[in-house]
């Protein structure tokens, strides 16, 4: 395998498309956990900066600093490292809002805190799009995952609220979550990817708009 990025499917030796890894290539120990971290770390910028196409596993452990073999250690191909790392990104994003919310004075407020904190967090990792965008191909089922996952935690908070009006049915309250969700998503592209606004002034607007709508 030579060192120049390959393109296209490097299943390395397993079959085609992503596997999640099995007990026996979880770490054992903190070394462990931290050359998969490193690993995974590497695979972001990798993926981020070419796209999951033009990469190759080489490239990822070149950046990692770590030997083709030890790659496999972990991961069995291309195509797995890249369902570990959505699933990874998608807990970043899960554990830096999470602290956001403490402290919020009710639902609005928490949706508030939630996409400022959603917004900071895309400031400093903006390959997330990219690389959350390309698993709807790559890896469908971490795709659909994240976003199933991210919207029961918004409905979670909504249907806690006090403030919020409660959803008439089951369908009204998954509505509501998808349409919050889909809000911050592309908010977060705008404001958080592309453009330098003031997070906390984007969030206000934001919220103002779940507050009283367009009325």
């Amino acid at each position: 395998m030579g060192a120049g990025r390959g393109k296209g499917s490097e299943t390395g030796r397993t079959g085609a498309g992503p596997k999640r890894s099995g007990a026996s290539k979880q770490p054992r120990t903190a070394r462990g956990e931290k050359t998969r971290a490193a690993i995974l770390d590497a695979a972001r910028i990798e993926f981020g900066q070419v796209g999951f196409a033009d990469s190759s596993i080489v490239a990822i452990t070149q950046r990692a600093k770590v030997a083709l073999g030890t790659f496999y250690t972990y991961f069995d191909s291309k195509e797995e490292v890249f369902a570990a790392l959505v699933a990874d990104m998608s807990a970043r994003v899960r554990d830096h809002v999470a602290p956001a919310l403490a402290g919020a004075t009710g639902g609005i407020d928490s949706e508030r805190r939630a996409l400022h904190a959603f917004l900071e967090f895309v400031r400093g990792h903006k390959e997330v799009y990219r690389i959350i965008d390309e698993s709807e191909f790559v890896d469908p089922a971490g795709f659909e995952k994240h976003y199933r996952d991210s919207a029961a935690r918004i409905s979670e908070r909504l249907a806690r609220a006090d403030d919020i009006r409660p959803a008439e049915d089951a369908l009204e309250r998954e509505v509501r979550a998808w349409a919050v969700m889909g809000m911050n998503v592309f908010l977060g592209l705008r404001f958080g990817v592309w453009g330098k606004e003031d997070p906390e002034a984007v969030a206000r607007a934001a919220n103002r708009l779940l507050e009283k709508g367009l009325g």
